[in-house]
């Protein structure tokens, strides 16, 4: 025989409760009894019948201005489970409506307010429309009026647009999965720059898929900005707090994410006017620019043709002194030359004299040379080896002297032409 413990036993059952997908997601009605409030916010009450009772809990968060009284029939929202501590079971309520609005409404308003504790309603995250779109998304059904006019009023306001239709049932059971498979296509297609989710008139009941939690978290995940027209303008559904823009009607979609054509072409009209004139206008102003800076080089431009008559005379005045320099070089080199040709050795000889040369040395002075030496003249038209005979001072001179001159001077050497 198997014994289990206390705890076993409550955590077994607490499991089995909580698994239960029935008791996960129920709405119980009844009366409020034994309502009582703790310091931390949490209210305890119990439901009622006339044949039953239940233990609820409400916490704190969720509570929060929720209409809540003893004596009061209500419709709650909420998970059964057991709490282990006491052995008790449990109702925990996340939503509380007055009994009387119906079923639908109170859903409506609890996962309105889960929503938006969550912040899927938040107006910061909600994107601009694009002022001129390219590619409209629509999710709707393909057999109603509403794509019919959708598509007349874009043809006639924006024709540039394209249109991808991404058809799904409306209503009906099918309509929830539909809308977020639609809205998961158009956001695979790429290149789609908004998408309006769309639907005629209808009751809450015809309407309810536009309620349903997996299409406003299909809206809220959306790449795209998604425009909401669902019914009336009376109409209010989740996904219309979801979306980025809501309008009344699915007419008034197509008329708010499309521009006027002719709005355009006129407001074009006015920009084009007006930059014409603009670019006249700095025309105008950078042609008195140039004209005048055209002017300032003008007055600033030196005289050319005096520049050329200056830059003649300079000319005229550089020829004439290099002229007058080369006279004054050729003249000096004249008289260096001169000066050359009177110490030219050649210039003595032609007029009669000779050089007497040893070994290329030349002789100056009988005392120089001895008997018996071979020197060699020359002359101005030539030159000639010699022999020396006698040197000077080898023999006194028997011949006679001139009348003054003096024995033994003049005495020179007696030179032989070597044959």
């Amino acid at each position: 025989m198997d014994v289990y413990s206390v705890s076993e036993v409550t955590t077994y059952l607490r499991e089995l409760l909580e698994t239960n997908p029935r008791l996960a997601d129920l709405w119980v009605s009844g009366e409020v009894s034994n309502l009582s409030r703790s310091p931390a916010g949490h209210v305890y009450f119990t439901l009622k019948d006339e044949n039953a009772q239940l233990r609820c809990v409400f916490f704190r968060r969720p509570n929060m201005g929720a209409p809540l009284d003893q004596g009061m029939q209500v419709v709650a929202h909420g998970r059964v489970s057991l709490y282990e501590v006491r052995g008790e079971l449990q109702f925990y309520v996340d939503f509380v409506q007055p009994e009387g609005v119906g079923v639908l409404h109170a859903q409506f308003e609890r996962l309105k307010a889960q929503l938006e504790e969550e912040g899927l309603f938040d107006e910061a995250r909600k994107r601009p429309l694009p002022r001129f779109p390219r590619r409209i998304g629509v999710v709707t059904s393909p057999m109603g009026a509403v794509f019919h006019d959708i598509c007349n009023i874009l043809g006639r306001r924006w024709p540039l647009a394209e249109v991808v239709l991404a058809p799904t049932a409306v209503q009906g059971p099918e309509a929830a999965s539909g809308v977020v498979s639609a809205l998961t296509a158009l956001n695979d297609e790429g290149a789609i720059d908004v998408i309006i989710v769309a639907r005629g008139g209808g009751s809450l009941e015809e309407l309810w898929a536009f309620n349903e939690e997996p299409v406003a978290r299909a809206i809220y995940a959306s790449r795209v900005p998604v425009v909401s027209a669902i019914g009336h303008e009376t109409d209010y559904t989740i996904a219309d707090f979801v979306a980025d823009l809501r309008a009344p009607t699915p007419s008034a979609a197509a008329e708010l994410i499309a521009p006027d054509r002719l709005e355009v072409t006129v407001h074009l009209s006015v920009l084009a006017a007006s930059l014409l004139t603009s670019c006249r206008g700095e025309v105008d102003s950078r042609r008195t620019g140039v004209s005048q800076a055209v002017g300032r080089m003008e007055r600033l431009t030196p005289d050319l043709a005096r520049e050329r008559q200056r830059v003649d005379d300079l000319w005229r005045q550089g020829n004439a002194s290099l002229e007058a320099l080369m006279r004054r070089w050729r003249e000096r080199l004249s008289g260096f030359a001169g000066q050359l040709r009177s110490l030219d050795p050649k210039a003595t000889l032609a007029r009669g004299y000779a050089l007497v040369q040893r070994d290329g040395h030349v002789v100056s002075s009988v005392a120089e040379v001895t008997g018996g030496e071979r020197l060699s003249v020359r002359v101005k038209d030539g030159g000639f080896p010699v022999r020396v005979e006698k040197a000077a001072g080898t023999r006194p001179s028997t011949r006679r002297t001139r009348k003054g001159e003096k024995r033994g001077e003049g005495v020179q050497p007696l030179l032989m032409v070597d044959p």
